[in-house]
Formats: C-alpha cells, structure tokens, sequence
C-alpha cells in the first residue's frame, strides 16, 4: 500500500477516533449532571443543621415558648392585671386554673409570666434588629473605606466599650423616662459595637474579592458596593451573631428589670416577676422558680440555635 494512503487511512481512523471519545465525554457529562443536580450552599446548611439535634430540639421548644407568649394569654380566664382577692400568694393549684399559683395581690402568675415573656422576647428582637443593623452599616462602612475613616471609626467602637453601661444606662432611663421603646433605645445604644467588630473584620477580606474589585472598575458607586455586594455576602455571620445577641440583650433586660429600671407596672417581663420573686422567695418560692425556668430554657434555647447556625454555615464544612 503506498505511503500516501497507509497515512491517510490512519489519520482518518485517529480522527473517528477523536470524535468517539468526544462524544463518550458528552454523554458521561450529561449522565453525571442529570444524577447530581446542582445544591446551593443553604440546602447543604439547612440539612446540616437538621442533623443537630440540640439545634433542633431548641428550635421546637423556642416555638412552643413563642406561640404560648403570644397566644397563651388570649384563652386563659384571667386577666394580667386582674387581682383575686380570696387567692392572694396561692401556690400552684388547679383551682380556678392557677397553674403557677398566684402572687401577693392575687394576680395569676402563669398569665403574669407569658406576658412578661411576649415583654422580653419582643424587647430582644426590636434591640438585637437596631443593633444588627447598626453594626452591619458601621463595620460594612469602616472596613471597605479603610484609612483615616476605618481608623477614625472603630475609635468610636472603643470609646464605646469603655463607657460604664449599667452607669450610662441608669442615667438614661433616669433622665428619659422608662417606656418601653426608651429600653429598647438603651439597650440598642450599648450593644452594637460587636457586631461592628465582626462585620468590619469580614468586610476587610471580601474587599480585596474578584468581584468587588470589578465593581469597582466599573464605576459601582461606594454605597451599592456596601450594600449590594458586601453586605449580602455577609448574611451568614450575620444570622449567627444575631441569634446570639437575643439571648444577651434579653438578659440585659431583665437585669435592667430587676433593678427597677426596665419596663414598670403594670406591665411586666421576666425580669420584673424575677425581682418580685427574689423579695417573697422563702415564703413564696413559685413566684421565683416560673420565670426563672423559662427565661433559662428561653437561653439555652437561642445559644443551641446559635451554635447550631454556626455548624452549618460554617465554611470550612461546605
């Protein structure tokens, strides 16, 4: 067979070669992206944390606690401000559906308790999302500016951290008043600086991103960089430092509470019922040991959510 043709016969047959291979890869691809279909990182996060079974039995009990707040007051015959004279410091009994018994002016304390609870859980949310937010803008703005702006800024935080808060805080709600949104105002002023500092430290690696310096290139103004780009990135941090600063600003509430300078009368939370308590425990320890029991468990329940979130949105697991 001539020289000529024996080559041509053998390229013929690499390139039919070629295109069978080509077309085993396609169909190995197709095969291999119709078995495993695309997953986003929050599916992936989601059935993480469904596997933590601490994390999830404290989502079903914080549930529980929330629904019987909000909606427990509404079907139970008595009032939170309404006093049975014959049933003064009572202790638990059927009679009269005075579960958690009664306190000394015969006020139903199981209502007094998921009312108080509504209190505090509404006071923790309406401060954590304030001082979410707050944080979230200051960081963001510091740590992507950088500079004289970052230095100038995060000097604020620390001056923030040095003031005496229980201090500051008394004085305020001495001058201001003690309604309701003055706590909130208070509390929100003292608890926004670590969140700053978390934001901040995540803003100053995402800056330095492919993405974000595209978008600077093009011509992205400052504040839709911050906003549009930075901040969105930053949801996960973000959702696990929240459920952790609940528990604390509602703490801080009820410390404020039982000190006399949180919500007053005739409105209560677990702090007031806890100072109320702690005055009558050696003859009335019921009134002590409700609120007490759920505001722990209310606790224990937002720092196994949080440590939950954690574990699943954690990077170096995905």
């Amino acid at each position: 067979m001539p020289r000529s043709i024996r080559r041509f016969a053998t390229e013929g047959a690499g390139v039919l070669h070629t295109h069978r291979n080509d077309k085993l890869v396609q169909a190995l691809g197709a095969a291999v992206e119709a078995a495993v279909p695309g997953r986003s990182p929050w599916v992936d996060a989601r059935e993480r944390f469904m596997r933590n079974r601490a994390a999830v039995t404290g989502l079903c009990l914080l549930a529980l606690i929330v629904l019987l707040c909000s909606f427990g007051p509404l079907v139970l015959p008595h009032a939170f401000d309404s006093a049975d004279w014959d049933a003064m410091s009572l202790p638990p009994t059927f009679k009269n559906m005075h579960l958690f018994g009664t306190d000394e002016s015969g006020r139903d304390l199981l209502v007094r308790t998921l009312i108080g609870g509504r209190i505090s859980l509404l006071v923790g949310l309406m401060a954590t999302l304030a001082s979410v937010s707050l944080g979230i803008a200051w960081g963001a703005t510091a740590g992507f500016i950088g500079g004289r702006v970052d230095a100038f800024m995060m000097r604020v935080v620390d001056m923030m951290y040095a003031v005496p808060y229980l201090l500051i805080a008394i004085l305020m709600i001495t001058i201001l008043g003690r309604a309701f949104y003055l706590v909130v105002i208070t509390i929100t002023v003292f608890s926004w600086m670590d969140m700053a500092r978390v934001v901040r430290g995540q803003t100053l690696s995402l800056r330095s991103k492919e993405f974000i310096e595209a978008a600077r290139a093009i011509g992205v103004p400052t504040r839709r960089i911050i906003f549009g780009h930075i901040v969105p990135n930053l949801l996960g941090v973000v959702v696990i430092y929240a459920t952790v600063t609940i528990p604390g600003v509602i703490l801080t509430e009820s410390v404020l509470s039982f000190l006399g300078l949180g919500i007053q009368e005739p409105m209560t939370s677990w702090g007031v019922l806890i100072h109320d308590g702690a005055a009558v425990m050696e003859v009335s320890p019921w009134m002590l040991l409700f609120p007490v029991a759920l505001l722990s468990l209310t606790l224990y329940c937002f720092n196994y959510i949080g440590d939950g979130l954690r574990d699943a949105l954690d990077p170096k697991d995905r």
